[in-house]
């Protein structure tokens, strides 16, 4: 007799239906795994017989096979341990079969048959629902996949005998609710910052259309404090938002306790870190961190500290918005959608004022951002030179401002934004300025006659990319959603030039009054 049971695989962040075979035949007691499985997988045979003796099911002094079809497709993790023991179960005759044709199945089985979290519960549950079925999945996993459908029926028991008493009707298990987690510490606040008004205008920019952004100062300026409080003045999450960004999270093993947190994600990772850990991938795929920053701000302190081969692999992310990790045998995409924010010192020396100065001069700077390729820094959109914070800056009272009115802006200009691009967008593009594309640019940010002419001559003595060029006029858009205005006028052209000057070492930044003469 063949017992089935409905299973995922994770191809991406998508949840890819797997058939659990099981098959009990005479012949000698082994039990072996087909089907592409990992290492974790093959091993789940060791965690199945215990747990099942543990809940007083013996295995048949016979041979089990157990086949994971499609047979091409490579199986990987622990959470195939529960759907095999549940196939067991029912060819043994310890379960109803036709009870498990309702469910697909997950979960890791601990040697006294308890069941441990798993990874990709909230793909699984969606997977589930489309294909009219409930999910089975540790009661740790249960409040994130209670988040797919309120509808659906969601089992999520404590271990694989409370499971089989719910079967039989002795043990009710009631549906999980969904989970949230709950912030006790409060963002940052604008307010915090003594000084730097003007690059407190600039952050507001970068979040109000979504660029991408540099900060280059002596150490000390406050780059990373300016960085740290974006996502206080970003929008909330919209319901889309937060489904994408959680089934990520979700197949990255990032969810604490199965609850999901409605803020926008900070990843912050450190200039060691790997080509794998930036953009995904390892011996088992995984998200990386422009994956993991989707729909949030991925900031790199230090940014010529990188490898230079991981920073340019951020280009292809940037522009298309996804991240590819390439196999032999497949391609993985994982969406990575997200503002880029960088912070670096002018020179290694750290180029700050008075006996912090450096003293090598041009030179040194120049070796230092001779790190950052061109094309990488093209696609920045705004350079903000952070000048030092000095002793009278502090003394000075707060600002009167603080993180909640500059988001009330930002949140004014957002909707403009979604208003504008609602027609135009699409899955893979969000509707800020900083996705817009060249033909709606020519209709949405077309610059009046006076501000036309100051952009073509400056696209000239910056000697602007296409690339520099085009963010040049979604930054101006932005500025003018801000100051809501209906039109690109000279002036909002003027100041999104003024944020196009390059790090020093790599040009000479020219201001705005000076292009507008």
């Amino acid at each position: 007799m063949v017992s089935r049971v409905q299973t995922v695989a994770f191809h991406g962040i998508e949840a890819v239906p797997v058939d659990v075979q099981v098959m009990v035949a005479p012949g000698q007691l082994q039990m072996p795994i087909v089907g592409l499985p990992d290492k974790a997988v093959a091993e789940s045979r060791e965690r199945v017989r215990s747990a099942l003796h543990a809940s007083g099911l013996a295995m048949p002094p016979k041979r089990v096979t157990v086949n994971l079809a499609p047979a091409d497709l490579p199986k990987e993790g622990s959470h195939f341990d529960l759907p095999i023991a549940l196939g067991l179960m029912a060819a043994l005759g310890a379960i109803p079969s036709d009870i498990l044709d309702r469910y697909v199945v997950m979960g890791e089985l601990s040697l006294d048959g308890t069941l441990m979290p798993v990874a990709g519960a909230l793909p699984a549950a969606i997977g589930a629902n489309a294909l009219g079925k409930g999910l089975i999945c540790p009661a740790a996993s249960g409040p994130e996949a209670a988040w797919a459908d309120p509808e659906m029926e969601i089992l999520a028991p404590h271990s694989l005998i409370g499971l089989a008493n719910h079967f039989r009707g002795t043990q009710v298990l009631s549906r999980p609710k969904p989970g949230i987690r709950e912030m006790t510490a409060g963002l940052p606040d604008l307010a915090e910052i003594r000084g730097q008004e003007t690059a407190r205008r600039a952050l507001e920019i970068a979040a109000a259309g979504s660029h991408n952004m540099l900060m280059v100062g002596p150490p000390g300026a406050g780059k990373s404090m300016l960085a740290e409080r974006l996502p206080g003045i970003l929008p909330k999450l919209s319901p889309k938002e937060l489904l994408e960004i959680s089934m990520i999270q979700s197949v990255a093993g990032a969810i604490a306790g199965g609850r999901l947190s409605d803020r926008r994600p900070f990843r912050a990772p450190h200039h060691s870190a790997s080509m794998a850990a930036m953009v995904g991938g390892g011996l088992r795929a995984r998200p990386g961190e422009v994956s993991l920053a989707h729909h949030g701000v991925l900031f790199l302190d230090e940014l010529p500290e990188f490898s230079a081969q991981v920073l340019d692999s951020l280009r292809q992310p940037l522009e298309a918005g996804e991240a590819v990790v390439a196999r032999a045998n497949r391609h993985v995409r994982y969406p990575a959608r997200f503002q880029l924010v960088a912070a670096m010192n002018p020179c290694r020396c750290g180029g700050g004022p008075g006996a912090a100065a450096c003293r090598r001069g041009p030179k040194c700077a120049e070796s230092y951002q001779a790190r950052l390729s061109g094309p990488f820094l093209d696609r920045i959109d705004l350079y903000y030179d952070t000048p030092p914070v000095t002793a009278v800056d502090l003394a000075l009272p707060p600002p009167t401002e603080g993180t909640a009115e500059a988001k009330v802006r930002v949140e004014a200009a957002r909707a403009v934004q979604l208003e504008r691009y609602e027609d135009e967008t699409s899955d893979t593009r969000r509707p800020v300025n900083a996705d817009a594309p060249l033909n709606e640019l020519e209709r949405f940010a077309r610059p009046d006659e006076s501000g036309a002419a100051l952009l073509a001559g400056a696209a000239d003595r910056l000697q602007l990319t296409a690339r520099g060029y085009s963010r040049v006029l979604k930054v101006a858009r932005t500025i003018a959603d801000l100051d809501g205005s209906g039109g690109v006028r000279r002036v909002h052209i003027a100041e999104a030039l003024s944020y196009r000057q390059r790090p020093p070492g790599r040009g000479e930044g020219v201001s705005a009054e000076a292009l507008a003469h």
